[in-house]
């Protein structure tokens, strides 16, 4: 299923791998505090793990959109794959008409622009969710986080020097046919995840509402120090979980591997992939 296309509704939806980041056990945090989390990282039994940097391209009767873009160039030669794999597909840079970011994180956003710091995209809008916009794009905010929360900050400031009045603020709700945003706060104060409505099945783009699936999925609480407010996604973690499995519905994301739909298990919830 990796490298097949998935059809929901009037979409058809490829995910592609930009490369892989290393999520360590020093990463993890639990909101039951310091003991939960060494605990934690005991029962994983790993120093690491390596995780998908995942954008999606999506093809309509309307045209190319992507949802995320991979940290393209910026993050160096481990990544940038997601690319020669998408023009392979078809998905040109002047094909794709709009981009629709789950949350202002390099890994989400850096494919947005060329080395020289450029618009990569020349014919596309960005939607972006407000609540980060408004964020990340106040630079007295910069100080208010830890240095593992800021790079949103740098981000920001370049995807609005490169695109300018092409970017566009999205609240939650119906945005396209078919196309839902819904509110996934907390590892960003606007985090969004994408619901594609089908006839037969529903997709939810999940975003970085779950990043570890083989730790996360059984225990809810645990997080990344890369959250903004852990106790705010811990709660998004664990709504969104129950929906999907409550509503039957295939998940991705930004760090899974693939698609999926979630069932819930003796202990949290587990991961069946298509």
């Amino acid at each position: 299923m990796k490298d097949e296309a998935l059809q929901i509704g009037r979409y058809e939806i490829f995910v592609f791998n930009d490369g892989l980041f290393e999520a360590k056990a020093e990463y993890l945090h639990h909101l039951d505090g310091p003991e939960a989390s060494a605990s934690a990282v005991v029962r994983w039994g790993k120093t690491s793990t390596m995780l998908d940097v995942n954008c999606f391209a999506l093809r309509s009767p309307d045209g190319d959109m992507l949802i995320d873009t991979g940290a393209g160039t910026a993050w160096g030669p481990g990544f940038g794959h997601a690319r020669p794999a998408m023009e392979a597909k078809g998905f040109t840079p002047e094909s794709i008409t709009c981009v629709l970011l789950t949350h202002i994180h390099g890994d989400h956003a850096y494919g947005l622009l060329n080395d020289d710091g450029t618009a990569y995209f020349p014919n596309a809008d960005i939607l972006v969710p407000h609540a980060d916009l408004a964020f990340f794009g106040d630079p007295a905010l910069r100080e208010t986080v830890s240095e593992a929360r800021r790079g949103g900050f740098t981000v920001a400031d370049k995807m609005q020097r490169a695109y300018g009045a092409r970017i566009r603020s999205l609240s939650t709700g119906p945005i396209f046919e078919g196309i839902e945003a819904v509110p996934l706060p907390g590892h960003t104060p606007g985090q969004m995840g994408y619901r594609l409505q089908g006839s037969e099945d529903d997709l939810l783009i999940l975003a970085d509402a779950l990043h570890i699936a083989e730790l996360q999925l059984a225990d809810p609480k645990l997080g990344l120090v890369f959250d903004l407010d852990p106790v705010q996604s811990a709660a998004t973690r664990l709504a969104t979980l129950e929906q999907a499995a409550q509503h039957g519905w295939i998940v991705g994301g930004g760090h899974l591997h693939g698609f999926g739909r979630i069932e819930r298990a003796q202990t949290g919830f587990r991961m069946i992939g298509l």
